[in-house]
C-alpha cells in the first residue's frame, strides 16, 4: 500500500493486471497432441501528458508498478509525487501517465535511446553512465549491507519454492527483492528489465529504501541491470544466471556485490568481497 503524504499525494493507479499465461494445443516428439501453457505477451504502449513515449512488451503482470518503475529508472520524473496518474487499459493495449506539472525537457530527455541487450530489447533514454557519479551506496562495513553465505542460502531456497509462471509455462524471468532471506516482493515478465522497472516502481509508491536490501534475477547480470539495481540504493545483486564485462565493470566502479550462477548452494561471488561474510564449504 503506498504511503499517504497529505501534502504530496502518491499517484492513483488503476489494477489492471492480465492473465499471465496462454493455452495452446502443441503436438510432442511421440506425436501427441496435448494442451501446455504458455506465458502471455502483450504490447502496452506508454503515454505522458498524452505524448507517445515508448512500447514495452510485458507479461501484464503489475504494468501500472512497470510504467511507474520505467520513469524512474529512465530519469524522467524525479519523484513518485510527480505523477497525478497511471491509467491502464487492455482493450487499447496503452498506458496513460499524467504528470502534476509536465517534464521538463521532455524531448531532450528522450531524444537519445540505447537498445540494450534485455530480452525483448529494453531501451534506456539518455546517456547509461551519465549519472553514475552520483549514485553513493552504503559502505561495504554497514551490517545491514552485506551478506553472509547462509543467509545467501536461505535466499536461493526461498526462491526455489516460490510459485511462478516459469514453473508452470517457462520463458519468463523473474526479480526478487529481499532483506537478508526475507522475501519483500516477486514479479515475473517476460524481459527481465521490466521486471525490475516493476520492482523499482513498487519501491518508490511505498517509499522502500535501497540500502538494506538484496536484488535477486534469473537473468545476466549486464550493465543495464547493474545501473538500475544502483539507481535503487541496492548494493547486493544475486543471479540466477552469469554476468557481462561491462556489468562486473560497473560493479567494481560502484562497490555493489554480485553474485552469479546461484543455484541451491552453489554461486560465484564476482565483485564485492567486502561485502560478504564467505563461510566456505568444507572439500568434497
Amino acid at each position: 500500500m503506498a504511503l499517504a503524504h497529505p501534502d504530496r499525494p502518491t499517484p492513483r493507479l488503476t489494477a489492471a493486471a492480465a492473465p499471465l499465461t496462454h493455452e495452446l494445443e502443441v503436438l510432442d516428439e511421440f506425436g501427441a497432441t496435448r494442451r501446455i501453457a504458455v506465458p502471455a505477451e502483450r504490447a502496452l504502449t506508454v503515454f505522458v501528458d498524452k505524448r507517445e513515449l515508448v512500447t514495452l512488451m510485458t507479461l501484464g503482470a503489475a504494468p501500472e508498478l512497470l510504467v511507474l518503475g520505467y520513469l524512474r529508472n529512465q530519469r524522467l520524473v524525479d519523484s513518485v509525487h510527480d505523477i497525478e496518474s497511471i491509467t491502464v487499459d487492455w482493450d487499447v493495449n496503452a498506458a496513460a501517465v499524467n504528470t502534476r506539472a509536465g517534464i521538463e525537457r521532455f524531448d531532450e530527455k528522450t531524444a537519445k535511446r540505447v537498445v540494450t541487450t534485455g530480452c525483448g530489447q529494453g531501451t534506456v533514454f539518455g546517456d547509461l553512465m551519465g549519472e553514475l557519479d552520483s549514485i553513493r551506496l552504503p559502505a561495504a562495513d554497514e551490517p545491514s549491507a552485506r551478506i553472509s553465505q547462509s543467509a545467501l542460502y536461505g535466499l536461493l531456497n526461498a526462491m526455489r519454492v516460490q510459485e511462478s509462471t516459469y514453473k508452470s509455462a517457462g520463458s519468463v524471468h523473474g526479480c526478487a527483492l529481499f532483506k537478508q532471506d526475507e522475501l519483500l516482493m516477486f514479479v515475473e515478465d517476460v524481459g527481465r528489465h521490466n521486471a525490475i522497472d516493476t520492482i523499482a516502481g513498487w519501491m518508490w509508491l511505498n517509499d522502500v529504501t535501497g540500502a538494506d536490501k538484496i536484488f535477486y534475477t534469473t537473468g545476466r547480470l549486464t550493465s543495464e541491470m547493474v545501473i538500475k539495481s544502483a539507481q535503487m540504493g541496492v548494493p547486493i545483486i544475486v543471479s540466477r544466471s552469469g554476468i557481462t564485462q561491462m556489468g562486473h565493470q560497473l560493479a567494481v566502479q560502484l562497490g555493489l556485490a554480485l553474485f552469479g550462477r546461484a543455484m541451491n548452494k552453489h554461486f560465484i561471488c564476482y565483485s564485492g568481497f567486502a561485502r560478504f561474510d564467505s563461510q566456505p564449504e568444507p572439500p568434497r
